[in-house]
């Protein structure tokens, strides 16, 4: 006799498992092969990941796969320390600002030796494969390709009379449109951008820049980040955006973001959490591209991995790891219980498979990607390691800090670019 222990029922704690042994049950758990799954995002997301582990499961008897997820915020500290431990999960979430510090640091482990085997890529996208190399090796697959998109709170516009914004949106028209939207007295236009790593780095490449060199060096100077801190300030004191006590209460998770908390009617994100953001808000939700510095501006826009999966580096059944991430990626059914949630599916048979079956929110998101037109702009290369932490330390301290009063934007501008430079060269020694 044997028992099956489902996953939502796993962590019931070691006197069942002893109190199974009592009984002379075998526990299943003894038998098969497990393989360990974590990876952010909401309780959205968890259905449909463990919808797919399901299948995985059943496909393939005698393996299984425990996924455990967390928001954001606390995703990393605890793959940091798990990392540090020796204990890490097998297969990992990587986001494309930390590929490269894990993978110079050994956490996570090259996949080359396996495709063409149990990792199957033949027809993926070579952008999307390119996203997942540091230094010429594979290291992470790419769970699908999105792009920054502004999140719209579309029945908000159409209450305030407001036409929606488009490609041709500049930021200096956001002035004339929060107009409409202070009288109505509902929300602000706009979340508070100053502390988005993706907003900075659309707008700089719109001015022929970008966050990084190739070689891991800031490519901003002073006067760029002077100027982006003065020209939010600027939105703020217009009341275009929100104030900085509401962009405080933006701590991470999908719900405490300006759009869900209807304190704006858009925010800066990617296209993949439409869906996401959808579940959660009951005003009708849309996408579009970010501002334009000018309507002659060059494309700041690109397709990004949204995420990859990558094996950790002491995994003891890295093969078993390639072939699930093979299965997630290429299956088509699994492709069905995914939609587009972490993105377009990166195989091209597989995206042709799916589109049929989209529904409306799904079909905007993979559109938008799809026809991003001029604003589509080459990929940049992988941030440099400590990427992270310029993004969730010191970008957001400094734009709160404006916010707040507690710098001026004059100040706030070399202290960007000191302290970055400064956290990449303490990362580099």
């Amino acid at each position: 006799m044997t028992i099956r222990i489902d996953r939502r029922q796993f962590l019931v704690g070691s006197t069942t498992l002893m109190a199974a042994g009592a009984m002379g049950i075998s526990p299943v758990l003894s038998q098969e092969a497990r393989l360990r799954l974590l990876f952010w995002g909401g309780q959205a997301r968890a259905d449909r990941t463990y919808g797919v582990t399901d299948l995985y499961d059943k496909a393939n008897p005698g393996q299984v796969v425990e996924g455990e997820f967390l928001g954001w915020g606390d995703y990393w500290p605890k793959l940091a320390t798990q990392t540090a431990g020796g204990n890490a999960p097998d297969i990992i979430q990587m986001d494309y600002r930390y590929i490269v510090e894990y993978a110079d640091r050994g956490a996570i482990a090259p996949l080359d030796d396996y495709v063409g085997d149990v990792l199957k890529l033949d027809d993926f996208d070579q952008d999307q494969l390119d996203g997942g190399k540091v230094n010429g090796k594979l290291y992470g697959i790419s769970l699908g390709a999105n792009s920054v998109a502004m999140m719209v709170n579309k029945a908000a516009f159409e209450r305030a009379g407001v036409e929606l914004p488009g490609k041709m949106t500049t930021y200096d028209d956001l002035k004339a449109m929060a107009e409409k939207f202070n009288a109505k007295g509902e929300m602000k236009l706009i979340g508070d951008g100053s502390g988005s790593e993706p907003m900075l780095e659309n707008w700089l490449r719109q001015k022929g820049k970008a966050l990084y060199t190739a070689e891991g060096k800031l490519a901003f100077d002073e006067a760029d980040a002077t100027e982006w801190f003065a020209m939010w300030a600027d939105l703020r004191d217009a009341g275009v955006c929100v104030s900085a006590e509401d962009q405080a209460l933006d701590t991470g998770p999908l719900e405490t973001t300006m759009v869900t908390l209807g304190k704006a009617a858009m925010i800066p994100s990617n296209s993949n959490q439409l869906v996401a953001f959808q579940a959660i808000n009951q005003d009708e939700i849309t996408i579009t591209n970010f501002p334009r510095i000018a309507t002659d501006a060059p494309g700041g826009h690109y397709r990004k991995p949204s995420m990859f999966f990558s094996v950790a580096g002491k995994s003891n059944d890295k093969e078993s790891s390639a072939k699930f991430i093979s299965f997630f990626v290429n299956d088509k059914d699994a492709a069905t219980v995914l939609g587009v949630e972490r993105g377009i599916p990166c195989s091209a048979s597989v995206r042709d498979a799916l589109a049929p079956t989209l529904d409306d929110q799904s079909k905007i998101a993979l559109n938008f990607v799809s026809n991003l037109g001029d604003l589509l702009a080459a990929l940049p290369p992988s941030p440099p390691a400590a990427a992270g932490e310029i993004d969730s330390s010191l970008l957001r301290t400094i734009s709160q800090e404006v916010g707040f009063g507690a710098r001026s934007p004059e100040d706030a501008g070399p202290a960007l670019v000191s302290g970055a430079a400064e956290i990449l060269a303490r990362a580099a020694s």
